[in-house]
């Protein structure tokens, strides 16, 4: 497996877990959904990465501003195992 194939695969698994959690966001206007089973199966896996945030950062009004930070972190967090996978790809291959 080449680099370019574990740069895809770890891209594809973090861009996943992205739209996990815009879904779960939005699924959160409408309480039924969150209810179902593929809500409850989201927020199972979203939740958990979520609630760090939101221990933090609390709402302001009505607005859960916590995703927005997990969602930014997420991406920053993407950039750096992309950088980490290169350089031990570079040492070792």
């Amino acid at each position: 497996m080449g680099l370019y194939e574990i740069y895809y695969l770890i891209s594809t698994i973090f861009m996943v877990y992205q739209f996990m959690i815009i879904g779960y966001i939005l699924m959160s206007w409408i309480p039924s959904l969150q209810e179902s089973s593929i809500g409850r199966i989201l927020g199972k896996l979203v939740e958990p990465y979520l609630g760090i945030f939101r221990k933090f950062i609390p709402p302001i009004g009505m607005i859960d501003f916590s995703p927005i930070i997990a969602l930014l972190l997420l991406g920053f967090i993407r950039q750096g195992v992309l950088i980490v996978v290169q350089n031990i790809y570079t040492t070792f291959f």
